[in-house]
């Protein structure tokens, strides 16, 4: 139970001994992972990192699974250069790293993204998919951007946009049943408030015993009973993209 006894289990200790198969490459001012699939496509998903950001391998190898799906998978630096996350951090400071780190605040970002997925890789369908903090980046785009066809916010911090519902696009949320980050009070709340306010198709699902950062959490660390959970999780993320993209 190496994930549970820190704060956020999405860290460093849980890394994939993993290198990526992609490349990384200047997109305007940021820098990004890109990887492609063997066959020309015109479909593509941006990947938004967590807090410990854009070279993760966790989130590569998820980025480098989507284009074993199909789509090209493009994870920019939502930092902008400013310093990830670590593990050796303080946590009692993590508030006030948070603040200058906006989840709310990538629109810029995510237009050059989607000028440089058009203009320099052909894509017309797009969609996009984070976890934790890009999560709720996620959600926030899902509300704004009229460019993206779909979305996929994965254990997305809900109190950062609890105000806000009236998704613009089909949204699939998800969410470990024993996240102590997320509690299931909150998502109960973003169920009701989708229900009462969201004119498109979303679905939330908990998924039993997970805990946060469970979809991509490094395999020689799961569990017995979380594996199957972990694939269902990825599973229904390329599902949902698969029908909308």
């Amino acid at each position: 139970m190496a994930n549970e006894s820190r704060p956020c289990p999405c860290d460093i200790g849980d890394r994939f001994d993993y290198g990526g198969r992609g490349q990384e490459v200047q997109v305007g001012h940021i820098k990004a992972y890109v990887c492609k699939p063997s066959a020309s496509t015109d479909k593509a998903v941006i990947v938004i990192h967590d807090i410990f950001g854009w070279q993760l391998p966790n989130t590569r190898y998820i980025a480098d699974m989507l284009t074993t799906n199909g789509y090209i998978a493009i994870c920019p630096d939502f930092f902008v250069g400013q310093e990830a996350w670590k593990p050796s951090n303080d946590w009692a400071s993590f508030n006030d790293w948070v603040k200058t780190r906006d989840a709310g605040k990538i629109d810029k970002e995510v237009d050059v993204v989607l000028k440089y997925l058009k203009d320099q890789c052909g894509a017309k369908k797009i969609g996009v998919i984070g976890f934790c903090w890009g999560g709720a980046a996620v959600q926030h785009l899902m509300l704004k951007n009229p460019h993206l066809k779909t979305g996929v916010s994965l254990y997305g911090v809900i109190s950062r946009f609890e105000d806000k519902h009236s998704l613009l696009h089909p949204t699939f949320f998800i969410f470990g049943e024993k996240d102590n980050i997320i509690p299931l009070e909150q998502v109960t709340l973003l169920e009701q408030k989708l229900k009462q306010n969201c004119k498109v198709d979303y679905e939330v699902k908990i998924y039993p015993g997970q805990t946060h950062g469970f979809v991509h959490r490094k395999r020689e660390d799961i569990n017995p009973q979380d594996k199957p959970y972990i694939e269902e999780g990825r599973k229904d993320m390329i599902n949902w993209l698969n029908k909308y993209i």
